[in-house]
């Protein structure tokens, strides 16, 4: 029997720095609690607000998949591998942290906010190579379907991580119904809510909401509002 946990948007841990507005579904910096440390190896997910101009200094990594996804205005990025780059909505990026790695996060724009979400995943090895890789997607290809953004693959679509997990995004219409197939036994589904309601076997979520399930092989969705946009993590729940 498929088994669950619901994180509201209102009950994430929330820290409003001027310059950066951040919830946190999962404990992380000044929020902890034992009961939201991970869900699976999905560790953190942060919902992130950056003025003009502001940004995080370096700071370093290691042994974690970061994968970061724009949701309005432009962040730039750079870091120890000499990896330079400004991504948008629309592009996805991933930095396999490995055995070391520092970087840097800044809002592109003085003039606008960024908005984006992070995650970070326990990897499946420890002290790779650092990486990092960017890919812009069509993101007409989500209208109605969940397009693919993450794999464990090179060669499939989207970026590609250490770890044996499958990310998909989309955006559907009011009344639309789906179900969606678990990429791998042993995996469970995450979905969060960008915008929008969705009802998931028999749960209803609105926006900034957050769904585990686990221990089934599909999940079934109904959109209840027009231009619901939602992110999957189908993600190993064995660390």
């Amino acid at each position: 029997m498929a088994q669950f946990v619901l994180h509201k948007g209102s009950t994430r841990g929330h820290a409003n720095h001027g310059w950066l507005n951040a919830h946190h579904t999962f404990s992380f910096a000044n929020y902890y609690d034992p009961e939201r440390m991970h869900f699976g190896v999905l560790r953190v997910l942060n919902d992130d607000s950056i003025d003009g101009g502001m940004g995080f200094g370096t700071h370093p990594h290691d042994n974690m998949e970061i994968i970061t996804i724009p949701l309005e205005g432009a962040l730039a990025h750079k870091d120890s591998l000499g990896t330079s780059s400004v991504i948008q909505h629309g592009d996805i990026q991933v930095m396999s942290a490995g055995t070391g790695v520092q970087h840097s996060e800044f809002n592109a724009n003085a003039d606008q906010v960024v908005k984006l979400l992070q995650i970070w995943l326990f990897p499946n090895k420890k002290n790779v190579t650092p990486r990092y890789g960017q890919i812009t997607l069509d993101i007409a290809k989500r209208h109605n379907n969940f397009q693919q953004i993450l794999s464990p693959e090179p060669d499939d679509a989207g970026v590609w991580i250490h770890q044996d997990a499958w990310f998909s995004l989309g955006t559907f219409d009011e009344n639309f119904e789906t179900d969606y197939q678990i990429k791998k036994q042993g995996n469970g589904v995450y979905a969060f809510v960008i915008k929008g309601s969705v009802t998931i076997d028999g749960h209803e979520l609105t926006s900034r909401d957050g769904l585990g399930i686990w221990d089934t092989d599909k999940i079934s969705l109904k959109f209840n509002t027009r231009d619901t946009k939602v992110l999957l993590m189908d993600i190993p729940m064995e660390l």
